[in-house]
């Protein structure tokens, strides 16, 4: 383990001495992002998803994306983001683009990358009015709630500076790509690897790790 991996442990461990089954950490971090799942995995489960697009209820499968992130005890957005994308997929075509786009990300049978890719593409075509809607929070939560166990949520600046703490290169660039997200996923194995003695559970717990090295929420 490497250094930078070791001052981390002892910072979250500052914070939480009981590690990832610490009563303060269920409470003040993972609970909620726990519960924001299990209401996704309750409105939007690939059963539900598949049969509104059949449906094509793309209006509705927007509507449940927001409701879940937003009934979050801490939204995971943006208040902008929150707008731009509430605005993106207010039209016919921003409700299908989205909704389609996202099944394909999250059930496809293409290679993660390819999917990944496509989901930026997808984000990247809603309709905008004043605010981008293509941003790193907005491209990464849906898959993190969905699929804790399979995706990372990036909060770029928090998430840099976890990365610096760590001494691990995350290769950022602003306009999400996969590059930097592969490179988030192999972070977030290294993290599992090196805390493995921790016994994280899933990415819930690396993101909330790496959120106590890198937020202003926790500086010392």
């Amino acid at each position: 383990m490497s250094a930078g991996a070791r001052r981390c442990r002892r910072k979250f461990l500052r914070f939480f001495p009981q590690g990832f089954r610490d009563e303060d950490y269920l409470e003040t971090e993972r609970e909620y992002k726990w519960q924001t799942h299990l209401r996704w995995r309750e409105a939007l489960n690939v059963t539900e998803f598949s049969a509104l697009l059949q449906a094509e209820c793309h209006h509705e499968i927007a509507a449940r994306a927001v409701r879940i992130e937003q009934r979050s005890l801490y939204s995971m957005l943006f208040s902008f983001e929150k707008m731009a994308f509430r605005d993106a997929v207010k039209s016919n075509g921003g409700a299908r683009r989205f909704a389609e786009g996202l099944f394909e990300y999250l059930h496809g049978d293409a290679a993660v990358r390819c999917r990944f890719d496509a989901w930026v593409d997808a984000v990247a075509g809603l309709p905008r009015k004043q605010t981008r809607v293509l941003t790193w929070p907005l491209v990464t939560v849906f898959g993190f709630i969905a699929q804790p166990k399979q995706h990372m949520f990036m909060k770029p600046q928090t998430m840099r500076a976890a990365a610096h703490a760590y001494g691990f290169d995350l290769d950022y660039r602003s306009r999400p790509n996969w590059r930097t997200y592969s490179k988030l996923l192999e972070f977030a194995a290294q993290v599992r690897a090196d805390q493995r003695e921790l016994a994280p559970r899933d990415m819930i717990d690396v993101q909330s790790f790496l959120w106590v090295q890198g937020s202003a929420e926790y500086d010392e």
